[in-house]
């Protein structure tokens, strides 16, 4: 091996270390942008970088409105035997640190979805509710948490999530009982009649980011995305 040989692999370190030793990003929750360089980066694209971020962003939303939604609704989580919204919620989303050999996701998440509106469902409507749609988003990202040059992901499958999502918001916020009473409560008016409407914006903003990153994706691989909608009266999503 020569002597350039030799320097290069130093050279080559010093220089990736370098690259990541740039100012960090302090954000309004207290986290920072700075990561530890592992030699997996070498293998990801700034595609698969961006697909990361998108996901982490819908998994965040997803784990907010379950949390936002067991506070609303206390009678689900306690179904569950849980002693509060946050070990309800943490339980929800802990499978996703080994989600690969998790039996969770193998979830139907369609009949999940639709569990959390039958009138004659006893279980927790919340985790029904929830569970389906953190499998469902699983599934558009091919069940990965994270991705290579190799990585494929499926533009079509971001879309549907999305469309399939804004169904969800749509019956969350119409389902309603014999008594014509919320199956699940959301959106609401304080008593100064002040409207919170916290649900729908971070709705707005899981279905945003897919719709963001199914562009980004589609452009990627030059694949169209065939646009389609969801039956609201009979929720049969599309396929993902």
């Amino acid at each position: 091996m020569n002597r350039l040989a030799v320097l290069s692999v130093p050279l080559l370190a010093a220089l990736l270390l370098g690259a990541c030793s740039s100012s960090a990003i302090q954000r309004k929750d207290g986290s920072s942008s700075v990561r530890s360089f592992s030699l997996r980066d070498l293998a990801k694209s700034d595609v698969d970088e961006v697909i990361e971020i998108h996901q982490q962003a819908a998994l965040a939303s997803l784990k907010i409105l379950t949390f936002k939604l067991y506070r609303r609704n206390p009678g689900e989580w306690r179904k569950s035997g849980y002693a509060s919204a946050d070990e309800a919620t943490e339980t929800l989303f802990k499978p996703l640190s080994h989600w690969h050999l998790s039996p969770q996701k193998n979830l139907d998440w369609q009949a999940s979805l639709r569990n959390a509106w039958r009138e004659d469902y006893m279980g927790d409507r919340v985790k029904a509710l929830m569970d389906g749609l953190l499998v469902m988003h699983m599934a558009a990202f091919d069940h990965r948490t994270e991705f290579y040059l190799l990585s494929d992901v499926d533009a079509q499958k971001l879309y549907n999530a999305a469309r399939n999502t804004e169904a969800v918001v749509w019956k969350l916020a119409t389902a309603r009982n014999s008594r014509n009473e919320p199956l699940l409560l959301s959106n609401g008016t304080d008593g100064n009649g002040v409207i919170n409407l916290s649900f729908e914006r971070e709705f707005g903003k899981l279905i945003g980011n897919q719709d963001t990153l199914a562009r980004i994706v589609e452009d990627k691989s030059n694949r169209a995305i065939r646009f389609g909608v969801v039956n609201l009266t009979s929720m049969v999503f599309l396929p993902v």
